[in-house]
């Protein structure tokens, strides 16, 4: 029975503080709207900023996902290193873990012609396993078979918004559109990608890699991507690539598997011949076509690069930023903490009669430290509320105007973190300074 009165009492004791500490904030509302706006910037500042941090790093990454999931890129950068069509068709059966592959041709500015429309577009030659490597899923109609490929078959693969465009948002799989001169039937639609996604593959055409040769007037094929079964098996296949290109390209020393860190030997990866030593030769300091040799200038003549990797680092470099611009900005908030100790101080001392009489009046130590600790609470508590409402409606401007930028929740859990434990620790002082007033002090200062 003595328990439950003395929690009782304790009950009634909270209660009191939280209606002083309620009144004492709305005693002055000029002061403590001041500090309310202190806090609020605070909060809205972390939470914009992170938002707009983190609506870049969803927005890179998401880019980087759409070009397909463990994807290899093997790019050449010099001209006097090419590949053949059937190192692609190859690359299955000689590299383990690779599912898919296919030649890559790039065609800019082709003319093209529609009905009566003249214009010109940017073609993109693969095989039949582009939908495959590259996650991308068909619309209407299908994509170009084998057949077509080995035939040089005058079809072609329209990007989402290359379809719409055409004939209003109706299929025009089975029409025939003109390319640099030549009918080409039209036999399948790409699904959407989004925008500045997918390498831009909405706005181009898609063909067979033997037409697209014919196209650029080349045999040159500088490009090839590859599709592993699992993120391991890319990593894998990326060793392994570099060693036969190692071999292919007689510099060891300048192939470059992109962003692997396991590019070094691997004893368990099975190699068809031992790697040959280099052999020395005479760099040229030109190369056919007039243009500087690329390995007298130190560049790599040829890259091996996992996406997935590209997507690890993008994501990585991205939080780092969201980080960087959370903590410029949690400054603020440590500023609208000390203003919250500033004006607890001037509180402190305008109040010493009243501070007195509860003393007087047989309040405790206890009391005053609780009801000047809530005090300090609500008005963060406040601030927060208005700081993430208006750091909300920053983040919506900012996406009006093109930037990408979401409300996280990470961002308002941080925000809101800061703000009440900066309030609660710089109320301490000066609730402790008020809880320590001896009575007959604090009435000689009323």
């Amino acid at each position: 029975m003595q328990k439950k009165g003395k929690i009782s009492s304790l009950l009634i004791r909270l209660k009191f503080s939280a209606m002083m500490a309620l009144d004492g904030i709305g005693s002055n509302l000029l002061r403590t709207f001041l500090t309310v706006l202190g806090i609020s910037i605070g909060v809205a500042a972390v939470v914009s900023l992170m938002g707009i941090g983190e609506g870049a790093r969803k927005s890179i990454v998401s880019q980087f996902e759409s070009l397909g999931e463990n994807v290899i890129v093997i790019k050449s950068n010099a001209e006097n290193i090419k590949f053949e069509a059937k190192e692609a068709e190859e690359m299955p059966i000689r590299v383990n873990g690779i599912q898919y592959a296919t030649p890559v041709v790039y065609t800019k500015d082709t003319p093209i012609r529609w009905r009566r429309d003249e214009s010109k577009m940017d073609f993109v030659g693969v095989n039949e396993q582009y939908p495959q490597i590259k996650d991308h899923k068909i619309l209407s109609g299908n994509f170009f078979t084998s057949l077509h490929v080995k035939q040089r078959s005058p079809v072609a693969v329209l990007g989402y918004n290359v379809a719409q465009n055409l004939l209003n948002g109706r299929s025009p799989v089975g029409q025939t559109i003109k390319i640099n001169g030549i009918n080409y039937r039209i036999v399948g639609v790409l699904a959407e990608k989004g925008k500045d996604k997918g390498d831009g593959i909405d706005d181009k055409i898609v063909i067979p890699y033997t037409s697209a040769l014919k196209i650029a007037n080349t045999k040159d094929i500088l490009e090839i991507w590859a599709k592993s079964n699992s993120s391991d098996d890319a990593e894998l296949a990326m060793v392994q690539l570099g060693r036969i290109y190692q071999r292919k390209i007689g510099i060891g020393g300048n192939v470059r598997p992109g962003n692997n860190q396991g590019g070094g030997e691997n004893p368990d990866m099975p190699i068809e011949e031992p790697m040959p030593e280099p052999m020395p030769e005479e760099p040229s300091p030109e190369v056919p076509g007039g243009k500087q040799n690329v390995f007298e200038k130190g560049e790599e003549p040829l890259t091996i690069t996992s996406l997935n990797n590209l997507v690890k680092e993008a994501d990585q470099a991205n939080r780092i930023m969201t980080v960087l611009l959370g903590g410029i900005a949690a400054v603020s908030l440590l500023v609208g903490g000390i203003g919250i100790m500033n004006i607890m101080l001037v509180a402190v001392t305008e109040r010493t009669g009243e501070i007195g009489v509860r003393r007087a009046l047989g309040a405790k130590k206890e009391d005053l430290l609780i009801q000047f600790l809530l005090e300090a609470v609500y008005v963060s508590i406040i601030g927060c509320v208005v700081g993430i409402i208006l750091g909300a409606w920053a983040v919506t401007i900012v996406s009006r105007y093109g930037l990408s930028a979401i409300v996280s929740f990470d961002s308002i859990r941080i925000a809101v973190f800061v703000a009440l434990t900066s309030g609660l620790l710089f109320g301490v002082y000066p609730a402790i300074n008020a809880s320590n007033l001896p009575p007959v002090e604090a009435l000689k200062r009323q």
